[in-house]
């Protein structure tokens, strides 16, 4: 697991939602406390989301870009292709970050091994050194709260922000709508 972030997917009945916080971490040092993590693709229809190395996460955005592109923005076929890709380069193999993408209909973990994981569930997901905390929170929300997609996502950041000294308070959310 990496230090210094904390993602957390959603995937309801009525949106797609990812949230990430804002902290970047060197050792025990905060860098900044305003990050972006996560971001949109393919014309808004996919969203993800980042742990680990800066500089592999944009490498592997834009490996993933190509394959949504060419698979005109089937997120199923391009993790798979993705993935076959990943695991055949002996440099890829190597990033140090792993990734969350989603839509309305799919969720998956990325890994910096080349693997993809659905998570069991099919709906939440979550990566990063908060990530535990996100998606136990989340579970529980999910089951007992009565919250929508994106207050779900936020609520549960905030409490890995209150566990995880590598998580902050500044969460930016994306969602996709019907």
């Amino acid at each position: 697991m990496f230090d210094a972030t904390t993602i957390l997917a959603y995937k309801g009945k009525n949106k797609a939602v990812i949230g990430g916080d804002g902290q970047v971490t060197f050792g025990d040092t905060v860098l900044k406390g305003n990050a972006t993590k996560i971001r949109k693709l393919y014309k808004g229809q996919i969203l993800s989301g980042f742990a680990g190395s800066t500089a592999d996460a944009f490498n592997l955005y834009d490996m993933f870009e190509s394959h949504l592109e060419i698979t005109k923005g089937d997120l199923l076929k391009a993790v798979i292709s993705f993935s076959k890709e990943w695991r055949k380069d002996k440099v890829l193999r190597r990033l140090e970050a792993m990734m969350i993408v989603l839509n309305k209909e799919h969720i998956f973990i990325l890994s910096g091994n080349g693997d993809v994981v659905e998570p069991e569930d099919g709906a939440i997901a979550s990566i990063g050194s908060g990530g535990n905390f996100a998606i136990s929170a989340a579970r529980a929300l999910a089951k007992h709260a009565n919250l929508d997609e994106e207050e779900l996502v936020k609520e549960s950041l905030l409490v890995a922000a209150e566990l995880c000294i590598y998580t902050n308070k500044n969460i930016k959310l994306l969602k996709i709508e019907d």
